[in-house]
């Protein structure tokens, strides 16, 4: 079935935030991670990226009503303040660019694939310029640095790591009007930032769900997959607070570079040296199925387990009847950046920051976003149903 529909994701949303309310990359262990002298639950110290404020609005916002479309939630806003763009008004046709940090994950593929064809839907935009960084520092400085002389109306931004981008951002900002998106800078010189709720709601999600199902002293292994980017150690920052509160112990928090074949090997050793694993965290869903197939292949019942809204592990949650929940940050802002760009080019006022709605999947409306349709490594939070191109673009049938 194919439930990819602004509709199912704009009911998604509102239930999403009401279970909220209630409840898509450096070694293997990391010391400032796992705590070698562990704080709390076994969650080790705070990490410097924790911001208590951030986490704070992100909380009250996983409650908060959107506005916009309500069949088109990468045209909604969570509490929005307007930017005053006037200044940037100028005729079409338009030349946008992008740097991007690279497409070396499946999130990434689904949601270029749904920028460029929101593209085509606006034929305003008479040319189209992109930069693959290959998730390398160095080389998305560059690229942004050539884009500059490339005579850009405006440049779109979705950063590598937060800190060692922000120069170059700032750099652009002094020429053309900057989107930045998905990942942030440290740097208020962009028109906007867009992205859902954030890192907390989302480690928030998978954290609360495990202190409900994991009955108390369980034990818990977070898997995470680099550190150092704003929105991964914010999912981390969240999980801990409810950790901290909480009975469980976390006896594990390792990276495991988004691969899944070392998810495995990591979640089997700890399964050999603690014999149970009651609950697996995870702040990027990617490799879920490797870490479930881990319990499989060592004979041990699953766990509860956090995973994300891809599809190979919607479906294994179905089929396998897991207790689980998959926290989403839906690729589907891959869509805004240029609805923003245009909107600026044209002096009309954006949010900024510009929050979308992130919603949860859970055992209640998990069956309309399983697609068999779509390939396993897609992800069903896409909003490209109705984008040119649709579904065999995204390798569907």
């Amino acid at each position: 079935m194919r439930t990819r529909t602004g509709s199912a994701l704009a009911a998604l949303a509102g239930t999403a935030m009401i279970l909220a309310g209630c409840a898509s990359d450096v070694p293997a262990a990391n010391p400032s991670a796992s705590g070698s002298a562990a704080a709390g639950a076994g969650t080790g110290e705070t990490s410097s990226f924790f911001v208590q404020a951030d986490y704070d609005n992100e909380m009250g916002l996983r409650s908060a009503t959107a506005t916009g479309p309500a069949d088109k939630p990468w045209e909604q806003a969570l509490n929005p303040t307007n930017a005053d763009t006037a200044k940037y008004k100028k005729a079409g046709p338009y030349n946008l660019c992008f740097s991007n940090a690279g497409v070396g994950n499946p999130w990434r593929q689904v949601g270029f694939k749904n920028m460029q064809a929101e593209v085509k839907l606006h034929p305003e935009i008479k040319s189209f310029q992109v930069t693959d960084a290959e998730s390398k520092d160095d080389k998305q400085i560059s690229d942004i640095t050539d884009l500059l002389g490339k005579g850009c109306d405006a440049l779109i931004v979705s950063p590598n790591t937060t800190a060692t981008l922000t120069p170059a951002v700032e750099q652009a900002c002094a020429k053309v009007p900057v989107i930045v998106f998905d990942r942030g800078v440290n740097t208020k010189c962009p028109v906007t930032f867009i992205n859902p709720i954030g890192g907390y709601a989302f480690g928030a999600a998978g954290a609360e769900f495990l202190t409900e199902k994991v009955k108390p002293g369980g034990n818990i292994l977070a898997l995470r997959i680099l550190p150092g980017v704003d929105v991964l150690e914010a999912r981390w920052g969240a999980a801990k607070v409810a950790f901290d509160k909480s009975q469980l112990k976390v006896v594990g928090v390792e990276f495991t570079d988004g691969d899944a074949a070392k998810t495995k090997t990591i979640v089997s050793n700890y399964l050999q040296r603690f014999g149970t694993i009651d609950g697996i965290w995870m702040d990027a869903g990617a490799t879920a199925v490797a870490a479930a197939e881990a319990f499989e292949d060592a004979g041990k019942p699953f766990p509860a387990i956090v995973g994300e809204d891809q599809q190979d592990f919607l479906r294994m949650w179905q089929d396998k009847k897991l207790t689980a929940v998959a926290p989403t940050y839906p690729t589907y802002q891959w869509r805004t950046p240029v609805i923003a760009a245009l909107k600026i080019l044209k002096g009309e006022p954006v949010p900024n920051p510009w929050k979308l709605p992130q919603p949860t999947i859970t055992d209640a409306n998990l069956a309309q976003f399983v697609d068999p349709s779509m390939p396993p490594l897609h992800y069903a939070m896409c909003g490209c149903s109705d984008l040119p191109g649709y579904p065999g673009d995204w390798g569907g049938k």
